[in-house]
């Protein structure tokens, strides 16, 4: 069973820059197969993007996805991690910071990114909660 972040996290994580636009980071997200893009400024992570804040933020508000910037859409606090960091840590902070994904960093690099599904799939297998998340995407 693993136990650190690094032996469930997805490496080489999708990143944008902090003025790409909305429906740039939208269609990458469709492209990449993810719910998430870490937003980086010369390679440092700025902050994570969900597809939850844009609909939230920018669909849910009316604005415009082609003008509106991922860094107005992203959550203000990120909370990360660490790849030698437990799993048991990672979920404790997925539960206290009531977030979903956390990117994986060292120093302000960011090297990946840890979901609860990975956690589900890692921890449940064979529960309805992991049989869930190692499902096939309904595209």
């Amino acid at each position: 069973m693993a136990q650190y972040v690094r032996d469930i996290m997805t490496g080489d994580p999708v990143t944008v820059e902090p003025q790409a636009s909305v429906a740039a980071a939208a269609r990458l997200m469709r492209d990449e197969d993810v719910g998430a893009v870490l937003v980086t400024d010369d390679g440092r992570l700025r902050c994570l993007v969900s597809d939850r804040d844009l609909v939230v933020r920018v669909c849910a508000d009316g604005s415009d996805p082609e003008r509106t910037t991922v860094i107005q859409a992203a959550s203000e606090d990120v909370v990360t991690v660490g790849p030698d960091d437990s799993l048991d840590r990672a979920l404790g902070l997925m539960r206290e910071h009531a977030v979903r994904r956390l990117p994986v960093v060292e120093g302000d690099r960011p090297v990946g990114i840890v979901s609860l599904g990975d956690m589900a799939i890692e921890r449940g297998a064979g529960s309805a909660l992991g049989d869930i998340s190692a499902a096939r995407p309904n595209t």
